[in-house]
């Protein structure tokens, strides 16, 4: 990626309404253009792999690139969203200056390539299941397909049932496979399947922690966050995220930290 600013990529967990995305947008750009950080506003437009299939998956392909489309303009903000299918790439990449690949789907092959052909930078989530080595059998698939600017996004492995766990030093490993790594604070302290009620359930309290500890690495290039402005209203994982009024303070703690370990 040309712009080497450490960056944040951060916005709700899926769109709700137009209405909250801009004003997520808005706000979420009035913060981080205090600090000197490469910000992407980031929302779902489906969550596809939802616990229940009555739970809330946001408001579709082209509803969704529309909403995101106007942020971009109306707020001048850069967008990074997901895909989940191969067909869906040229259209997401239209809009978005980030492709995201979840978590769930790092190994699909058909899914890296049509990613990656798009030229777009692709931020690809570590599943639960792989350790920082096996990445490298996701880094050897996009260089086949010709492209090198990725980056590889920790979220926590998991732990028995339910939990997640991450591994500070895992950091350190999926950084020698030569790429930017990105830390997903909010996810890492979700607890899938667990809340019965919603399907997730999480420990938002944590975030701030591991936050801090992962940037104090010094290996990262950037955190994800998930942020919302009422998180216990919030339709989708409202338990993992960060509220609004906290990402100011912790972003200047995280800038401090960063400065620290990149002198």
């Amino acid at each position: 990626m040309k712009d080497e600013r450490f960056k944040i990529l951060a916005g709700p967990c899926v769109i709700e309404s137009e209405d909250n995305v801009l004003y997520l947008a808005e706000a979420l750009k009035r913060i981080t253009d205090k600090f000197d950080v490469d910000f992407y506003f980031k929302a779902s437009w489906d969550k596809a792999n939802r616990t229940k299939a009555t739970n809330y998956r946001g408001p579709g392909l082209d509803e969704g690139l529309r909403i995101l489309a106007k942020a971009k303009t109306a707020v001048g903000v850069k967008i990074v969203t997901d895909i989940h299918e191969p067909s869906q790439a040229s259209a997401v990449a239209a809009v978005a200056d980030i492709i995201q690949i979840p978590a769930f789907l790092c190994r699909q092959t058909d899914l890296l390539e049509a990613a990656a052909k798009t030229g777009k930078t692709v931020n690809i989530k570590k599943g639960q299941f792989s350790s920082p080595e096996e990445m490298g059998n996701v880094v050897g698939k996009m260089e086949y397909f010709g492209c090198r600017n990725f980056m590889l996004c920790e979220r926590g492995n998991c732990f028995g049932y339910n939990n997640l766990v991450v591994d500070m030093a895992g950091l350190v490993r999926l950084s020698r496979l030569g790429y930017p790594v990105i830390f997903d604070a909010t996810h890492s302290v979700q607890i899938s399947g667990g809340g019965f009620n919603y399907g997730n359930s999480g420990k938002s309290e944590y975030v701030p922690y591991l936050a801090k500890a992962a940037v104090a690495t010094g290996v990262l290039s950037g955190l994800f966050m998930e942020v919302h402005n009422d998180p216990p209203t919030a339709l989708c994982d409202g338990s993992c995220m960060l509220r609004l009024d906290g990402v100011e303070a912790l972003l200047d703690q995280i800038m401090r930290i960063h400065e620290i370990v990149s002198e």
